[in-house]
């Protein structure tokens, strides 16, 4: 697979105030320009600002080989638009006289943005986006092809929080003794995914166009917020705990994923038959919350489903229960075959 080429604009001003006044830190480049490293070769890096603002950074973002832009500030005029629309405009030029620009990188949280990015999408390009969480647009994101937050990046160290003193100390290995967890959100992200991968596609899901659909869905989707270093070991956890399965049938680095099976009939439905037994037909509404009272951590979306109804449709199919409308309640009545 050919790597990406990438352009990258820093919006200055947005990154560098942002990472002072909302983490209490000052800005390092080193973080995003080895993240970028991990996706593919930069090939323009620009950083626009009314660099007297910002003598010391000068020197950090030189040595990183960043064309610094000027944008000078007038007095009793207001400096941000220039800076929007100096930056906008190189980012268009480049995608048009650049064709061999794969990528651009947009580190801003403004949402004055958002045309840019979707524009640049327009054109073919695929679009990753860098911000802080506080001061990035909810219309930011979701146009991204890719969204990451620069407190997550790797190397940014952050002011740890005082605590008070503890009562009793814990043992020094506690914390190191602590196994990331995935959340039941991320794994019925994942699940309900994949399922959706395996109906719309044919042929093996893998984990990289597994990875690729979680990005569409959220362009912020970033396992190390769930405690994990690469995806593949969030992967390996969720196998580790029946909820997925991986396949390694020779494909280096990127094996298939799939739902765990056993004797060819999914386990998916054994909470169900139990719940409803061998007695009558059982009204379908109120069905999920009897589910929960036996297994409280229930969720038919970690298990690939959309919804309560496609779950327990996806076990009238295999044969599992019986469903069938019922006009005189207005539900469906689920029962198990005799």
């Amino acid at each position: 697979m050919e790597e990406e080429r990438i352009g990258l604009f820093i919006d200055y001003e947005n990154l560098a105030i942002g990472a002072r006044d909302d983490l209490g830190i000052e800005f390092d480049f080193k973080p995003i320009a080895d993240a970028l490293a991990e996706r593919g070769r930069v090939v323009v890096r620009r950083a626009y600002a009314d660099w007297s603002s910002f003598q010391k950074d000068r020197q950090m973002l030189a040595d990183n080989q960043v064309e610094l832009i000027e944008i000078p500030q007038r007095r009793g005029r207001v400096r941000k638009n220039a800076a929007d629309i100096k930056m906008a405009v190189d980012a268009i030029e480049l995608a048009f006289e650049r064709d061999y620009v794969t990528a651009f990188v947009i580190c801003t949280g403004d949402s004055d943005f958002t045309p840019l990015v979707q524009k640049l999408r327009e054109l073919n390009k695929r679009v990753v986006g860098v911000g802080l969480k506080a001061s990035t647009s909810a219309m930011l994101p979701p146009a991204c092809d890719e969204f990451l937050f620069y407190e997550n990046l790797g190397g940014v160290e952050l002011p740890q929080p005082k605590r008070k003193q503890a009562k009793k100390a814990k043992k020094p290995d506690t914390v190191a003794a602590e196994k990331p967890q995935a959340s039941e959100d991320v794994a019925a992200l994942v699940t309900t995914t994949l399922a959706g991968l395996q109906r719309s596609t044919e042929g093996t899901v893998r984990s990289s166009s597994l990875k690729r659909a979680l990005l569409r869905k959220d362009p912020t989707f970033s396992e190390a917020e769930h405690g994990f270093r690469a995806f593949g070991e969030l992967l390996r956890h969720l196998a580790s705990n029946s909820i997925i399965e991986l396949i390694d049938d020779g494909s280096r680095g990127d094996p298939a994923v799939d739902f765990p099976k056993s004797d060819g009939v999914s386990k998916d439905f054994d909470l169900l038959v139990e719940v409803l037994g061998k007695g009558d037909p059982q009204p379908l509404s109120g069905m999920k919350d009897r589910l929960r009272k036996r297994q409280s951590d229930f969720n038919e979306r970690r298990l690939g489903y959309s919804g309560f109804l496609r779950y327990v449709q996806a076990a009238s199919a295999r044969g599992v229960v019986n469903l069938q409308w019922d006009d005189e309640s207005g539900d469906y009545l689920v029962s198990v075959p005799e």
